[in-house]
């Protein structure tokens, strides 16, 4: 599942910033306040946001956006953005002008730090003209740790030590309810639990306690289909008609697309996600053939392997995959062939309509009396291959752990699942990026009231993993966490 970008992003993104940007080869960060109606917008963007007032921000819109951008959506929903914004990172404080190499002159680029957080932040916007005070939209998203707060190391226990504030500090403003795990290699240096599984019966969360993973799961189908790939019973440029009959969708579709297209998010497929699944009950889907009135009409976007969208439907067949080959329930290939080697004890997907012990609840806030509203009635009943399961911040520790061991599939499967193959930073079920510590893959799951990420730091062996029963409780500490592995000394 994924209804949130794979990284944490608390984001405002319109269309004149969604457009196709040039290469950036490098950059640096310009740390004086700029001058002219740059630093003039700049100020008024910092003070909008740190007014946590709907007036304000009203004022600010209506007196500085084109009329398309404010016709975009009501004044209502532009508040809220700011006002969440606001809540989020509890107020921002300029840093610095971003400037790329090649220059991309249709946008300017500030690097906001965040209180709450100490972390950072990027806005984006674009003036209308070259002289005017005149905005056509703005954006917000987490930014790259700024080169001089890079090049500002730490020793690996400053590192312990800042993530324990941190976490102490966000459970405090209740932005955290969930558990964290920090190890190198075989060593765990921090793991805590805060917050409750439950509102309504005040129990607390756990080390122990199983999370949603939301679109997490898109790794151990990547990592299943990978194994039967080495035992010779998949190849990855088999066509899926071999294994998906028309009763899913029609050959004219199926013999296009390959097991390749599938795992890599270019098969030009949708989500199952859509207007029929919301409207109707989610009891109706628990085993994967549940979902097939869901897939039967959906349509190519593109021609497969021309372009990246992110697909529930394509993760969702290569379980239907899994079991032509196996002949198998996937539920049953997956705990046996992943979670039980890996000695992930607490991880399946559970039926949220069983007693399941130790799983946590997912909340978002509400403007109700209770101020929280919980996610049973908007998540599905039980996961899939897409997303949707449950695991611990121990048992994706391990997961981790069997992947680099090679103890789930050999180091040439984990090359593949490991590479990027479109612009997306997206590899066979997972995702990748480069940081200033080296390469590190994973993945996020995100959905209202639940938010789980991890990752695996390759080149110096550390593995992070946040998993939350708030929606954006995880991925923004977790982006804290990589921004001081980042600062480590080497």
């Amino acid at each position: 599942m994924k209804f949130y970008l794979p990284v944490y992003v608390l984001c405002i993104c319109f269309p004149m910033l969604c457009s196709a940007q040039p290469k950036k080869l490098n950059y640096s960060d310009e740390t004086t306040f700029p001058k002219g109606r740059i630093g003039t917008v700049t100020q008024k963007i910092i003070s909008t946001i740190n007014s946590n007032d709907g007036d304000t921000i009203k004022e600010f819109i209506e007196n500085t956006f084109i009329e398309d951008f404010q016709n975009i959506a009501p004044m209502d929903v532009h508040q809220g953005h700011f006002l969440n914004y606001y809540r989020q990172t509890g107020g921002v404080s300029f840093h610095s002008i971003r400037t790329y190499a090649p220059k991309n002159e249709q946008e300017t680029v500030l690097i906001l730090k965040d209180e709450n957080y100490g972390s950072w932040q990027k806005v984006r916007f674009s003036f209308v003209d070259e002289e005017g005070l005149l905005l056509k939209g703005i954006g917000f998203s987490p930014a790259e740790i700024p080169t001089d707060v890079l090049e500002s190391k730490i020793s690996p226990s400053e590192l312990i030590e800042e993530t324990k504030k941190t976490v102490e500090k966000l459970s405090k403003l209740d932005l955290f309810s969930g558990a964290i795990l920090v190890a190198q290699g075989n060593d765990i240096l921090c793991e805590d639990a805060r917050g409750e599984a439950s509102k309504r019966f005040h129990i607390k969360n756990n080390l122990d306690t199983k999370f949603n993973l939301g679109s997490m799961n898109k790794m151990f189908t990547s990592v299943a289909v990978l194994q039967l790939v080495e035992k010779g019973l998949i190849d990855l440029k088999d066509p899926i008609n071999t294994y998906i009959d028309e009763t899913w969708l029609p050959s004219g579709i199926t013999s296009k697309i390959n097991i390749h297209h599938l795992l890599s998010h270019t098969s030009g497929l949708g989500s199952y996600f859509n207007e029929d699944f919301w409207n109707s009950s989610r009891a109706l889907y628990r085993s994967i053939d549940d979902f097939k009135p869901l897939v039967q009409g959906d349509t190519l976007a593109f021609e497969p392997g021309e372009n990246y969208s992110y697909s529930n439907t394509g993760m969702l067949l290569l379980g239907v995959i899994i079991q032509k080959v196996t002949q198998q329930d996937y539920f049953e290939y997956v705990e046996n062939n992943i979670f039980k080697p890996a000695q992930m004890l607490n991880t399946d997907a559970y039926e949220m309509d069983q007693p399941v012990e130790n799983l946590a609840i997912g909340y978002e806030r509400s403007d109700n009396t209770y101020g929280w509203i919980n996610n049973l009635y908007k998540h599905v009943i039980k996961g899939g291959p897409a997303g949707g399961g449950f695991s611990t911040v121990r048992d994706l520790y391990k997961f981790a752990m069997a992947l680099v061991n090679e103890k789930l599939v050999s180091k040439a499967s984990l090359d593949l699942l490991w590479t990027n193959y479109s612009n997306a930073g997206y590899g066979y079920g997972f995702t990748i990026r480069q940081s200033g510590s080296g390469k590190v893959v994973g993945h996020s799951g995100g959905f209202p009231g639940l938010n789980s990420n991890l990752d695996i730091f390759l080149d110096n062996g550390y593995v992070v993993v946040v998993m939350s029963n708030y929606d954006r409780g995880a991925s923004p500490l977790a982006k804290k966490v990589s921004d001081l592995i980042d600062r480590l000394a080497k």
